[in-house]
């Protein structure tokens, strides 16, 4: 019986392999299991423009990232903040504020998970920010901090 893996299979195959294997294994373990469907001709036309759509998706997405990672790579963040007298800041400034801060002046919507503070940011001054878009897509950034006034 031929079947195409929806799930890594150990031992047999990986996502979208059609595969000529045994009626019983076929019936009574990968499709039981969900690991499979039956390898007709409108499934594999199926998972073709699934695997199609998916493939344009990860394009558009990584397109989306490098135009994003053009933008704000070298860009100059400012920030202001409060801090006390040995000019060591009340709290620091976190992801989610960077993340918040580059919304509001670039229009770009980074998730806060992606953004790598290298040190942490308790001080007024120049930080360097890398933002990691997506695979081997990154740009750097300088979070200026200043006092509040």
């Amino acid at each position: 019986m031929k079947v195409i893996l929806i799930k890594d299979v150990k031992g047999s195959g990986k996502v979208g392999d059609i595969l000529n294997v045994a009626d019983g294994y076929a019936r009574n373990y990968l499709l039981a299991k969900g690991f499979a469907i039956e390898a007709t001709a409108k499934n594999i036309n199926d998972f073709a423009g699934k695997k199609a759509s998916e493939q344009h998706k990860l394009e558009v997405a990584k397109s989306e990232a490098e135009a994003a990672a053009k933008k704000l790579n070298g860009a100059v963040l400012k920030v202001k903040a409060k801090a006390g007298a040995n000019g060591k800041l009340f709290g620091s400034v976190t992801s989610a504020t960077i993340s918040e801060l580059i919304s509001k002046q670039f229009g770009e919507n980074i998730d806060k998970k992606k953004i790598n503070v290298l040190n942490d940011i308790k001080t007024y001054g120049d930080h360097s920010v890398e933002i990691r878009m997506t695979q081997g897509i990154s740009a750097k950034l300088t979070v200026k901090v200043e006092p509040e006034e």
